[in-house]
C-alpha cells in the first residue's frame, strides 16, 4: 500500500536522502518538543539507545549513520521503504532483522498527529529501542512467525505488536515507564500513556492483548506493561502460533473505545 499524502524520498549513490532546509528545521522542532515531553517518562533502555544513536537534533539524521550504531549493537538494519507496505514485506524484513522505515518527513499541517508512520516516528519512536537487545530479539523472532503465519493469523500477531513495539509500557515497584514508538513519537500519547487516569493499563497477557481490538485514529484506550524488557526473551519459549489460534478460537473482546463515524 502506498501513502496517499506522502511520498518517500529517495536515497542517492552515496545512500543518503537529500533533505531539505525545511525539513531539517521541522526535525529540530519535532525532537526538542518530544525530549522535553519523555523526560522522566521513557524507559532506561530507550535513553541509552539515544545516547548511542546520538542523532543530530539540528538536522535529519541519514539511514547509513544510525546503521552502523545498530550494526554494532544488534545487527538491524534500517531499510527504506515508499511509505506504507503489505504484510508480505514486513514480516519478510522483520524476519531478516531489516526495519522498515519510510523516508518522508510529515509536513508543518501534520506537525502534532500523522496516521502513516513517517521517518520521524521511526527513527526517533523506534531506532533506539533497536540497540536493545531484548527488544531486537522479540521484533526478529515476530518477523519470522509473521512469513508463514496466514492472513488470518497475521491480524492476530498484528495486535501483539501493536501493544508491544508500538504502544507497549513498563510497570515495576510502583514505576512506570514507556518503551513502545508509537508512544515515544507523540506527545499527546506520552502524557496520556504515562500520567492520564482515563486508560486501563494491564499485565501483558498474550492471548488477552491477542483479542484486544484497537483503533490507529485515537489515544489508545488500553495499554499492556511488562514488569523488565528481559520479559520479552522469554517469549521466545512460548508458542505464539498456538497462542494465536488459541485467541482466534475466543474470539475478540468487545471494543473499549466508540465505533469509528465514517
Amino acid at each position: 500500500m502506498k501513502s496517499c499524502h506522502y511520498e518517500s524520498k529517495p536515497l542517492n549513490a552515496l545512500g543518503k536522502i537529500t533533505w531539505s532546509a525545511e525539513e531539517n528545521a521541522l526535525w529540530h522542532q519535532l525532537v526538542e518538543r518530544q525530549l522535553a515531553c519523555i523526560e522522566g517518562k521513557a524507559c532506561q533502555e530507550y535513553f541509552d539507545g539515544l545516547s548511542m544513536l546520538n542523532l543530530s537534533i539540528e538536522h535529519v539524521p541519514q539511514i547509513s549513520d544510525i546503521n552502523q550504531v545498530l550494526k554494532n549493537t544488534t545487527e538491524w538494519q534500517l531499510e527504506p521503504v515508499p511509505a506504507l507496505i503489505d504484510f508480505d514485506h514486513f514480516f519478510t524484513l522483520l524476519a531478516s532483522k531489516r526495519f522498515p522505515v519510510a523516508t518522508f518527513l510529515r509536513s508543518v499541517a501534520d506537525f502534532d498527529y500523522l496516521q502513516e508512520p513517517d521517518y520521524f516516528h521511526e527513527v526517533f519512536g523506534h531506532c533506539a529501542m533497536l540497540t536493545n537487545k531484548a527488544f531486537a530479539t522479540f521484533t526478529h523472532l515476530y518477523g519470522k512467525l509473521g512469513v508463514n503465519a496466514s492472513k488470518a493469523e497475521r491480524i492476530y500477531l498484528a495486535r501483539l505488536y501493536w501493544f508491544t513495539v508500538e504502544f507497549g509500557l513498563i510497570e515495576s515497584s510502583g514505576q512506570r515507564a514507556l518503551y513502545g514508538g508509537g508512544i515515544l513519537s507523540s506527545p499527546a500519547e506520552t502524557e496520556y500513556a504515562y500520567g492520564s487516569d482515563v486508560p486501563i493499563r494491564k499485565k501483558l497477557d498474550i492471548i488477552d492483548v491477542m483479542r484486544t481490538p484497537y483503533r490507529i485514529d485515537i489515544l489508545q484506550p488500553v495499554y499492556f506493561h511488562l514488569e523488565t524488557l528481559d520479559e520479552l526473551y522469554e517469549l521466545e519459549n512460548v508458542d505464539l502460533m498456538a497462542c494465536v489460534r488459541r485467541a482466534m478460537s475466543l474470539g475478540l473482546h468487545p471494543p473499549s473505545y466508540p465505533s469509528k463515524i465514517a
